[in-house]
C-alpha cells in the first residue's frame, strides 16, 4: 500500500497542468472609463487594473497572506540592497516570455533584465511625460546628463549607457540612486515599473512613445479587444509562465479554495469588464446575473446591505457573499495653487480654502451619498498604512457659522445683490469645480453647490469626461476638484507624495511647492519605516492643515458583491481584481443567467 501511495502521488506530480478554460467567461464592470494601456503613460485606477492583468512587476503582493507581504513575481529573490540603500540588484526568472505579437516577427520573445532597463528608461524619458517619473526622476546615477540632452534635441537616447541603471548580464539588473530610497521596494510593485518590449513601443508608439491601444506583456492575460469608454476583454495568454494557485497557513483559506490550490493560473480564459457609469445598471447587472462581482454603488447601498451593514435576507438567501475592506485611499478636493482666485500662501487665500473646507458639509456627505461607507478622514495618510497616526487628527469638523466668521474677517465679506460674496478687491467670487458625468457626480455636486450657498459663494460646476479631466488636472487646467487616490504599494509616501513640488504636472493636481515640506518629503524616502518617519510624516500633515491646499475627505469602505458561483475570491486592499486566480462554476453561472 505505502508503495503504491508513492507512486500514484509521482505520477500525480508529473502529469501536465490544465491551462486556461477558454470556455469560462469572468464578467465585472467599471464605474468609470478607461484611458489606455501603455504602464508608463496611464494612471487612473481602471486602466492600471487591466495592466496589472497584461504586464508583470519584478515584485507584488501574496494573494492570500494577512498581514499583506511582498513576494518576487518575475524576481528570483528578493532585491540585494547594498551601500546604505543605495544600490539595488535583482535577478530575472529565466524562461519567461511576452504574448506573442507581429511586432516579434514570428519568434518566441524572452524576458530579460534590458527590458527592465528599457522600461525604467521611459519613465524618466521627457518625452513620454510619465505620470509616474517621480518614481525614478532625479535619483539614478549618471542620468541626469541623458535626460537633459533629451529635452534638448527631443529624443532619448536608450542606447546610451546610464551608471546607475544597467543589465550587468542577461538577468541581472542593477540600479544605482544617489541617495538611499527605502520606498522603492514598493514602486517595484506597481505597473508603471513593468516590463514593456522595446520593439512593441517603437511598433505602435505615437508622437509621445505611448502605446495605449497595443498592450503585450508577460502576464497571464493579453488584451483580445477594447471599445473605449465601453468593453475590455481580456483572454489567457498561452505563453504564460507556470504558476499554482497557492497554498496557505489560513485554515478558512484552506477550505475555501481546497478545490483550487495547485490548478494552473490564469483559471479563466476570458475576462469581460464594462463601463457602467451610473450606479443603478451595475447593480441590476449584477441582480441578474449578468456580473459575476461588483462593488456595491455607495449610493445604493442601503439597497444591498441593513443598518447592521450585513447583507439583505434577499442577497443571502440567493448566495450571494459579502467582501469588504476600509480601503487604503483618500477622496479629497483639491485646489489649484497656482490659481489666482484659490490659489497662493497669502493668509487671505489660506483662509478662503480653509472656509470651504469648515462650510462643506461632510457629514451629509457620508450620510447621503456615501449611505454610511465611508468615514471622516482625519489626515493625508489613510489607516492601516505606515505613517498613519490614530491618536493625530488635522481635519477641520463642519461649521458654517466659524466658516462664515473667517471669511468675513479675511475681506470676503462684501456680497452681491443676490447674497454671493465678493473678492477683497470687489470682484466677484465664483469658483468652478470640475465634475464628471455620472449621476453619482451630480450628487456630490449638490452637496457641495448647497454648503457652498449656506456660507454665500457661488460655485459652478465644469462637466467633462473623466479621462479628460485628468488630462486637465495635471496641466493646471481646474481651479478645483474632487478625486480620490487609492496606494496600491502598501506605504504612506502614496499620499505625502501627492503634494511634492515636483511632482507637479504628474499626481500633485494641487500644484503645491513649499520647500518645507519638499524636503519633508525627501527626507522620509531616505528613512526606513518606523517611529522616525512617522514623525516626518506628521509634520507634514501639519503643514496640510496650516496651508489647505486640500478639502480632506473621506475615508472608503468598499463592498464587493459575489455570485455564488465565484470562486478564489478573496478581498486584497492593493489588488481589486484578481482575475487570475477566479474561477467559476459554469454550469451554475449559465442557469442564472
Amino acid at each position: 500500500m505505502r508503495l503504491a501511495a508513492c507512486t500514484a502521488a509521482v505520477l500525480l506530480v508529473a502529469l501536465p497542468v490544465a491551462a486556461a478554460d477558454m470556455s469560462k467567461t469572468l464578467r465585472t464592470a467599471y464605474l468609470a472609463p478607461e484611458t489606455g494601456f501603455d504602464p508608463a503613460a496611464s494612471s487612473d485606477i481602471y486602466s492600471d487594473s487591466v495592466q496589472r492583468a497584461i504586464f508583470d512587476t519584478l515584485y507584488g503582493f501574496e494573494y492570500l497572506t494577512r498581514p499583506y507581504r511582498r513576494e518576487p513575481r518575475i524576481a528570483a529573490a528578493m532585491p540585494e540592497i547594498s551601500d546604505g540603500g543605495r544600490t539595488w540588484t535583482m535577478r530575472v526568472k529565466p524562461g519567461i516570455y511576452f504574448a506573442d505579437d507581429p511586432a516579434f516577427k514570428g519568434r518566441k520573445r524572452e524576458l530579460t533584465a534590458a527590458d527592465y532597463v528599457y522600461s525604467w528608461k521611459r519613465l524618466i524619458d521627457p518625452r513620454v511625460r510619465s505620470p509616474f517619473s517621480w518614481f525614478l526622476q532625479d535619483k539614478i546615477v549618471g542620468a541626469d546628463p541623458i535626460v537633459e540632452a533629451a529635452k534638448k534635441s527631443g529624443r532619448f537616447d536608450y542606447d546610451a549607457p546610464i551608471e546607475g541603471l544597467q543589465a550587468i548580464d542577461r538577468y541581472t539588473l542593477r540600479l544605482k540612486l544617489k541617495e538611499p530610497d527605502y520606498i522603492m521596494h514598493g514602486y517595484m510593485t506597481q505597473s508603471p515599473m513593468a516590463a514593456v518590449a522595446r520593439e512593441v513601443i517603437e511598433a505602435y508608439g505615437d508622437a509621445s512613445g505611448w502605446a495605449m491601444a497595443n498592450p503585450v506583456g508577460t502576464g497571464p492575460y493579453k488584451l483580445l479587444s477594447w471599445w473605449r469608454g465601453a468593453q475590455i476583454v481580456l483572454e489567457a495568454n498561452p505563453n504564460y509562465r507556470d504558476e499554482t494557485f497557492p497554498d496557505s497557513t489560513d485554515p478558512a483559506d484552506r477550505e475555501n479554495f481546497a478545490k483550487l490550490r495547485g490548478k494552473k493560473l490564469p483559471i479563466v480564459g476570458r475576462i469581460e469588464i464594462a463601463i457602467t457609469e451610473e450606479s443603478n445598471p451595475r447593480l441590476l447587472a449584477f441582480n441578474s446575473g449578468a456580473l459575476d462581482y461588483v462593488n456595491v454603488p455607495s449610493d445604493l447601498s442601503d439597497h444591498v446591505l441593513d443598518a447592521s451593514g450585513k447583507l439583505r435576507p434577499e442577497y443571502a438567501a440567493r448566495g450571494v457573499v459579502l467582501a469588504r475592506i476600509t480601503q487604503p485611499a483618500l477622496q479629497y478636493a483639491y485646489f489649484n495653487m497656482e490659481d489666482p482666485v484659490v490659489g497662493g500662501y497669502t493668509r487671505d487665500r489660506i483662509a478662503l480654502r480653509r472656509a470651504i473646507a469648515i462650510g462643506f458639509n461632510r457629514p451629509a456627505l457620508i450620510r447621503v451619498v456615501y449611505q454610511g461607507q465611508a468615514i471622516p478622514a482625519t489626515q493625508p495618510i489613510p489607516p492601516n498604512l505606515p505613517g498613519h497616526d490614530e491618536s493625530w487628527n488635522v481635519a477641520v469638523q463642519y461649521d458654517p457659522a466659524a466658516a462664515n466668521a473667517l471669511l468675513d474677517k479675511f475681506g470676503y465679506g462684501q456680497r452681491d445683490s443676490e447674497g454671493y460674496r465678493k473678492q477683497p478687491d470687489g470682484k466677484p467670487l465664483t469658483i468652478t469645480m470640475a465634475s464628471a458625468t455620472s449621476a453619482r457626480d451630480r450628487e456630490f455636486d449638490e452637496v457641495w453647490q448647497k454648503s457652498m450657498k449656506a456660507i454665500g459663494i457661488r460655485l459652478d460646476f465644469m462637466k467633462q469626461k473623466w479621462p479628460d479631466l485628468i488630462q486637465m488636472g495635471k496641466h493646471g487646467k481646474l481651479q478645483m476638484w474632487r478625486l480620490g487616490w487609492l496606494t496600491a504599494y502598501g506605504e504612506g509616501d502614496a499620499f505625502a507624495q501627492l503634494l511634492y513640488g515636483k511632482n507637479i504636472e504628474q499626481t500633485n493636481y494641487a500644484r503645491f511647492a513649499l520647500p518645507e515640506y519638499d524636503e519633508l518629503y525627501r527626507a522620509s524616502r531616505r528613512i526606513p519605516d518606523g517611529p522616525e518617519r512617522n514623525k516626518i510624516y506628521r509634520r507634514m500633515s501639519e503643514l496640510v492643515a496650516a496651508y489647505s491646499p486640500w478639502w480632506l475627505g473621506v475615508y472608503t469602505i468598499e463592498n464587493t458583491l459575489l455570485q455564488p458561483w465565484l470562486r478564489g475570491y478573496k478581498k486584497h486592499a492593493y489588488w481589486e481584481h484578481p482575475w487570475k486566480y477566479l474561477d467559476v462554476d459554469a454550469d451554475r453561472q449559465k442557469a442564472a443567467r
